[in-house]
């Protein structure tokens, strides 16, 4: 194609569009995108980027999957839309509900669907409300939630989202969000009297209930792997400790599964890899690939049966919840994760990644940590190794990183001096390497 394409493109984009988290000078050297395969983007220029944040998180089985395009237009040709309310529904909806009810959680069987994570979020803080009241403690109506995490931005999942920089030019804030720090096991500071780490940083919720008082307290809402917040895996003994701390002080258990479920992490649902369930699930990305804006939240036994007897219709309400394209389009997905076992594949590329970026950049004078799960990865850049220091915001190191990757043919995103890695699960071996390449290189290119 003419490389001025792109340029073209831009001016137009320029004039009319206002894009999220929108910022002109940003936004008039950016990307058009045309074209997609699989793992690779393609530019108005023609060339080609490896994708290597799945878009937002979200393209798991990576673009041109012929599968989901039939299942769309399928379902277009049969029925294109359907009001979801009550005294409607559409088989694919009743479909869906069956077939999640049989991966989820074992308490978690019953969904109302969403057009995306926001709405899921939003959701589940009305959900919980409304199911405390049913149980006789109104008062029990505050969020807890956790320092870069990232839960939407409508304007209650913003109040929960831990991410600072999305909030001032919106306040006053909703009141009754409160934020306890992040794990992050790089760089969480415990106390020397600590059982573990992990312990005491889940202790931290302990604490928060306790200076709240527990009568107020409606939920905590966490992602298994803290993601848009700079991919933080928690330690071991975290969530177990989390899950007995709700328990002890009848406060609901919210887990934001919109970028790890559906196999990112190597386990079809994340917290699977430490054995506890939640009670209120959240979901979106990946359940379609990206190809539909699709969402929903998962409800346990014990929440649908008090919401479901108590008489009351809940008057929460999308148009577009249970969308019949959306929810033909998610099938379709499952049986693609399914078939190919995206659970067990992002366990072993995520494993093969983790290895080639430790030996390629583990020893680098300012990689001071690279830590994952599953097919989800970061890199974070340091002044120094030895005390942790961080680098001068003003320097901007990490978009001077991705800028250079940029230059390499390989897209992603940033926090701050983090450079977040989930490339689409069906990502061949050769494609994992040249990643690990591409960083290195840029690494380089920026920091020597």
């Amino acid at each position: 194609m003419d490389n001025n394409a792109e340029s073209a493109l831009l001016k137009r984009d320029t004039a009319h569009l206002i894009h999220p988290l929108h910022s002109p000078a940003p936004q008039s050297a950016g990307k058009v995108w045309v074209g997609g395969k699989g793992a690779f983007l393609v530019d108005a220029n023609g060339d080609r980027y490896i994708d290597c944040l799945s878009g937002l998180w979200n393209n798991t089985a990576g673009n041109g999957r012929r599968e989901l395009i039939e299942a769309f237009n399928e379902q277009a040709q049969a029925l294109a839309f359907s009001s979801g309310y009550v005294g409607s529904s559409n088989p694919r909806a009743i479909e869906l509900a069956e077939r999640l009810s049989e991966t989820t959680y074992a308490n978690i069987n019953h969904f109302y669907f969403t057009s995306g994570g926001g709405e899921a979020t939003d959701s589940n803080i009305k959900l919980a409300r409304y199911y405390w009241k049913l149980k006789g403690k109104p008062g029990k109506t505050k969020v807890i939630s956790r320092v870069w995490g990232y839960h939407g931005v409508t304007f209650a999942a913003m109040c929960a989202t831990g991410i600072a920089a999305y909030k001032p030019m919106f306040e006053p804030l909703m009141p009754g969000f409160v934020h306890i720090p992040s794990p992050y096991p790089y760089r969480y500071d415990a106390p020397p009297e600590a059982q573990s780490q992990g312990i005491a940083a889940a202790d931290e919720l302990e604490k928060a209930i306790l200076k709240e008082g527990a009568d107020s307290v409606a939920m905590f809402i966490a992602e298994p792997v803290q993601g848009a917040g700079g991919v933080i895996a928690p330690q071991d003994d975290y969530f177990p400790r989390i899950r007995e701390i709700c328990d002890k002080y009848d406060v609901l258990f919210v887990c934001d599964e919109v970028i790890t479920a559906f196999g990112r992490t190597g386990r079809m649902w994340a917290l699977e890899h430490w054995g506890v369930e939640p009670d209120l699930i959240q979901f979106a990305k990946a359940i379609t690939s990206g190809y539909f804006p699709f969402g929903g939240i998962g409800i346990s036994d014990e929440i649908a049966d008090v919401m479901l007897n108590s008489g009351e219709p809940w008057m929460h309400a999308y148009t577009y919840s249970a969308h019949p394209i959306g929810c033909a389009m998610a099938l379709a997905m499952l049986d693609i994760v399914e078939r190919e076992d995206f659970p067990g594949q992002a366990a072993e590329k995520g494993a093969y990644l983790m290895s080639a970026l430790q030996a390629a950049l583990g020893e680098h004078p300012h990689v001071g940590d690279i830590r994952g799960l599953g097919l989800m990865c970061a890199l974070e850049f340091v002044q120094d190794r030895g005390s942790k220091q961080e680098f001068d915001p003003a320097l901007g190191i990490g978009a001077k990183i991705h800028a250079a990757g940029m230059q390499r043919g390989m897209f992603s995103r940033v926090r701050g001096d983090v450079y977040c890695i989930a490339p689409p699960i069906v990502t061949g071996r050769e494609t994992l390497d040249s990643i690990v390449e591409i960083l290195l290189s840029s690494t380089q290119a920026v920091l020597g």
